[in-house]
């Protein structure tokens, strides 16, 4: 069984990261009633004897205690310090954790010029730590957002730093865009400037926008409301009052938002930690989905939605999660990839399916969607026997489409309304080893990025020749 190492930056990154230790505490708790340390709990999970201090691990045999393979980075120390005071204090330790106390102003060149080369060597020395805790490391995920400082800039360079010391290692990256009324002025610039660094440094990049979640998050709210979520709620779920009437208040304003990237990642990873009868590995993910180097920002979309309360709800019928998979309400980032192009898409389900039933759906969708002409069967499945909790089934869609495409348009294009005046690029400048060639260079590479889905997107529609080949980055 392979292991995977969860890098969370910034406060969104760690906000994010809460969220998924403690459903994935949750999900192994359902499954493993008999309290044994088994091979699906150690793909994120050590067990360590704390009896006589920080023990050695123990690979099989019951739990001791659990601790997160994990690195918790903020220059910040008010989330990670929440943490340490709330129910999962037990599950990182102070090895775990890079602070400070002054954060990085909601700047991409301080959190990557100025705490990068500050912090790099205590954050290679702890990711050594966390990789030696491993017998086979497939994948490193970090999570981290666009819009500030410490997760566009720090994260990024950790990013660059996972490829210099473990290049062997996949490179996993959920990146948390602003939206266009973010109220970070600078995020633009921030953004762009990590978009280069994602471009160059990442195997695979799950685009996630505040504002899809936000819109997700109030159509479960008011379909909870009217009562159409079913009428079996749990007492102690996240979305519901001790009266167990479903109520919109969240004991954090993002929780909700956060549950539902929590549990991208838990379906992203339900393969590399359970029994399937069609298992897909991290890497077949890049392998399969990521035909240039460059074109690696795959959209996600998750059915049923509900699965970010712990809710009991009347399932989907089976092929109408697979239609909601594609429609444009299901999609973490504002797109509609049935009117976009293919070049690949996965279609990772847990439950009581059965490969018929992949098959037989991707045949009825298959008409109304385009793929371009030299990958017509380009789908990747996976089929893992456990379900989420409370649920029979559910459904990750991951699609390497263009419709990603807009996305980065809309942030040229606020990027380039700041940049044209000039407007708040001293605060960069005044950074050591910042220069304004930097801000050209990201532009620039933001550019061709989007011209290379410009090329593909010309080929929609056209006879079935082979298009040009792209420029592929050495």
């Amino acid at each position: 069984m392979t292991q995977s190492v969860v890098v969370q930056v910034g406060q969104c990154g760690n906000q994010v990261g809460c969220r998924f230790w403690d459903l994935a505490l949750r999900e192994h708790a359902d499954i493993n009633k008999k309290g044994i340390y088994d091979e699906a709990l150690s793909s994120f999970f050590r067990n360590v004897d704390t009896s006589d201090g920080d023990g050695p691990d123990i690979y099989k045999g019951k739990i001791y205690s659990l601790k997160a393979r994990a690195l918790l980075i903020d220059m910040e120390e008010g989330v990670v310090n929440e943490i340490l005071q709330g129910p999962l204090r037990d599950v990182f330790d102070s090895k775990q954790l890079i602070t400070d106390v002054s954060g990085s102003g909601n700047n991409w060149a301080v959190g990557h010029k100025l705490y990068g080369s500050q912090y790099q060597e205590n954050i290679v020395e702890k990711l050594r730590k966390a990789a030696e805790h491993c017998d086979c490391l497939q994948c490193f995920f970090i999570i981290h957002s666009m819009g500030g400082g410490t997760g566009s800039g720090l994260g990024t360079f950790v990013l660059k730093l996972l490829e210099d010391e473990f290049p062997e290692v996949y490179r996993f990256v959920t990146s948390v865009y602003p939206s266009g009324e973010d109220d970070v002025i600078t995020s633009p610039y921030n953004s762009v400037l990590a978009m280069k660094e994602l471009n160059e440094h990442a195997d695979c990049v799950l685009p996630i926008e505040n504002e899809s979640l936000f819109d997700i998050v109030n159509k479960i709210h008011q379909m909870a409301n009217s009562g159409k979520l079913g009428s079996t709620v749990k007492q102690n779920s996240l979305v519901t009052s001790s009266a167990g009437r479903a109520k919109t208040v969240q004991e954090k304003p993002f929780d909700a938002m956060n549950n539902i990237l929590a549990n991208l990642l838990l379906n992203l990873t339900s393969s590399a930690r359970f029994e399937g009868s069609l298992n897909m590995d991290l890497n077949e993910i890049s392998m399969n989905l990521v035909p240039f180097p460059r074109l690696h920002y795959l959209v996600s979309s998750l059915t049923p939605l509900y699965t970010l309360a712990d809710v009991n709800v009347p399932s989907r019928r089976l092929d109408q999660m697979f239609s909601d998979a594609f429609s444009k309400d299901h999609q973490l980032i504002q797109a509609d990839p049935r009117h976009s192009l293919y070049l690949a898409c996965a279609l990772l389900v847990r439950g009581n399916v059965q490969v018929s039933d992949l098959r037989r759906n991707i045949e009825r969708l298959k008409p109304s969607l385009h793929f371009v002409s030299w990958n017509q069967e380009g789908w990747k499945t996976s089929l893992c026997s456990v379900p989420p909790v409370g649920h029979s089934h559910s459904l990750l869609a991951l699609a390497n489409n263009t419709c990603v495409k807009p996305t980065f348009i809309e942030l040229k294009d606020r990027f380039m309304k700041l940049y044209k005046k000039k407007a708040h690029l001293h605060h960069y400048l005044h950074v050591d080893g910042m220069e304004q060639s930097c801000f050209s260079e990201a532009i620039s590479s933001l550019s061709d990025l989007i011209e290379e889905y410009n090329e593909l997107d010309a080929t929609k529609g056209g006879p079935r020749t082979d298009p040009s080949r792209l420029k592929i980055a050495v």
